[in-house]
């Protein structure tokens, strides 16, 4: 049986290595296997029972039940000394969970407490300590690895895809080598890592009291360099709080190195980037450092319901609603960013991921039903010329706008079909892009570089390049492209997020959705 056993954990270690490229949580090679476990297993009908006495981890039974199933009921926190290595590394980092920013009860705390105040108590397998250790593991897979269920997250109109991962294949490399818990090799994004150190900084920062209310007198529209007030030495404060400045002269005159502290700031909110400090502005500045915890807290449960395989893709497309920004990466890296406008509160843009086929230049615009029956056909009621002076025409029962530069998709759209019949589009409507706010469409998202946007997507055919593309825009027919390869196109939805340069950056909460997360994850 011992030499069975060995065998098995050895095939188990290979499983891992050679899996890496699946969908299973990326970990590092196992070169070697426990030498030191414990040959017993214990009766199965023994599980059920533990579950009706600890009705709180009911929840993770099935799962408890698959994995030791699969070792044959062998004891996996024991070995023959006692308790194992990282069953104590485990209680250390569950104890630690809300460094994950994670608001949790841990279930029966004082049971674990117990076992680890004296672990020379507990040197003979239990069957009960046992199944305490797995459902903990589970516990803390369940709400650091993966998050609130998914079915909630529809429930949130999050409808990307969320990741499958089995964590059976990880605990074994965790029993081999412990300290693998303590890499970023969860099959996380990397954004939650970076999501998580500014956290611990953020928390640091409310340790030493956080930052003081701004007075804002109701008198004052705007102030501008050269200003000089009270609040000038109160914003400046602040903003050496959170590094945006280098060191507080506690000076009120709104000098050249305030300056520069203003464009950090408004860099890092999306804000417009221009010296002048609105009131809008000082009223992000008053939002208390919990608050900017509990967001931060908040994108890195959103970051557990994203696959880590999205950044293996060697193209990729990437909105972020807050943002109101598009990313365009190429091999992991950002090849190109542009402003867009999103859809407003009442035609909310969707959550959801499709890949890209197709680009086409001078497109007609098919009036959708809703459009055409809500403010078309009103139009054509009191004019009946609109049609004409909008450059449109009947088609097949419907409307459509002809191709030009006057046709509200523009010169050039970016087609991922999906049935919520949303897609990347050019504009007229050029002006919007220098507002702070973009929430103006009616679901579909506009784009400030269109051309460069075509350009970066169709840079490996040797047919196309930037005169060309501007060729096809300018005049002709309505003009399909196939893309070689499909591009995946991922719109998401983070008000928090920290960029490659390690600036963390909040955003507005255009479509309200940080409450109803709030009220899941802060009991």
């Amino acid at each position: 049986m011992r030499k069975l056993y060995a065998a098995f954990l050895i095939l188990i270690s290979l499983t891992i290595v050679s899996c890496k490229k699946d969908k299973s949580p990326a970990i590092s090679q196992v070169k070697n296997t426990p030498t030191n476990y414990l040959e017993v297993s214990f009766d199965s009908t023994q599980i059920a029972p533990f579950f009706e006495s600890y009705p709180d981890l009911k929840t993770y039974q099935t799962k408890v039940e698959e994995l030791y199933r699969k070792r044959q009921f062998h004891y996996i926190w024991f070995d023959k000394d006692g308790i194992n290595e990282f069953t104590g590394v485990l209680y250390n980092k569950v104890n630690t969970i809300n460094q994950e920013g994670v608001e949790a009860k841990i279930p029966y705390q004082e049971k674990f407490d117990a076992i680890f105040k004296d672990p020379k108590k507990y040197e003979k397998a239990s069957v009960e300590t046992e199944l305490l250790n797995s459902a903990l593991f589970f516990f803390y897979v369940d709400k650091v690895y993966d998050g609130i269920a998914p079915e909630k997250t529809r429930d949130l109109e999050w409808f990307l895809p969320r990741k499958k991962q089995s964590y059976d294949a990880y605990l074994d490399s965790l029993l081999i080598n412990p300290s693998l818990i303590h890499k970023e090799e969860k099959g996380l994004l990397k954004q939650y890592f970076l999501l998580k150190k500014a956290l611990a900084n953020y928390r640091a920062i409310e340790t030493k009291g956080g930052w003081s209310i701004i007075t804002v007198d109701s008198l004052v529209k705007k102030y501008q360099p050269g200003d000089s007030a009270q609040v000038i030495a109160q914003i400046r404060t602040r903003l050496f709080t959170t590094n945006d400045l280098e060191q507080d002269s506690k000076s009120a005159v709104y000098d050249e190195e305030l300056e520069k502290g203003v464009l950090q700031y408004k860099k890092r909110h999306g804000n417009a980037w221009n010296k002048t400090i609105l009131p809008e502005h000082i009223k992000s500045m008053n939002v208390p450092v919990q608050e900017r915890i509990k967001t931060i807290m908040l994108n890195m449960e959103r970051c557990r319901w994203v696959s880590n395989d999205i950044t293996k893709s060697k193209e990729l497309v990437v909105v972020n609603i807050p943002a109101y920004e598009l990313t365009f990466f190429r091999n992991g890296q950002p090849e190109l960013k542009s402003k867009v406008v999103v859809g407003k509160a009442l035609n909310k843009t969707v959550i959801f991921s499709a890949p890209m086929r197709y680009i086409v230049f001078r497109p007609y615009w098919n009036v959708p039903t809703s459009i055409l029956k809500n403010e078309i056909l009103p139009a054509i009621e009191k004019d009946p010329n609109y049609l004409a002076k909008h450059n449109m025409e009947w088609s097949n029962g419907s409307v459509r706008q002809k191709p030009g530069a006057s046709n509200s998709l523009g010169l050039v759209k970016f087609l991922f079909p999906n049935s919520n019949a949303i897609y990347l589009h050019d504009t007229p409507s050029k002006g919007l892009f220098t507002r702070e706010s973009r929430a103006f469409s009616h679901g579909c998202i506009r784009v400030a570089k269109p051309k460069q946007l075509a350009e970066a997507l169709m840079k490996n055919d040797p047919k196309w390049n930037m005169e060309k593309i501007e060729e096809k825009m300018a005049a002709g027919d309505e003009y399909w492209y196939t893309l070689p390869e499909k591009i995946p196109v991922y719109i998401g939805y983070f008000t928090s997020w920290v960029d490659a340069d390690g600036n963390l950056s909040f955003y507005e909460d255009v479509y309200e959705r940080d409450p109803a997360l709030a009220a899941l994850l802060f009991k």
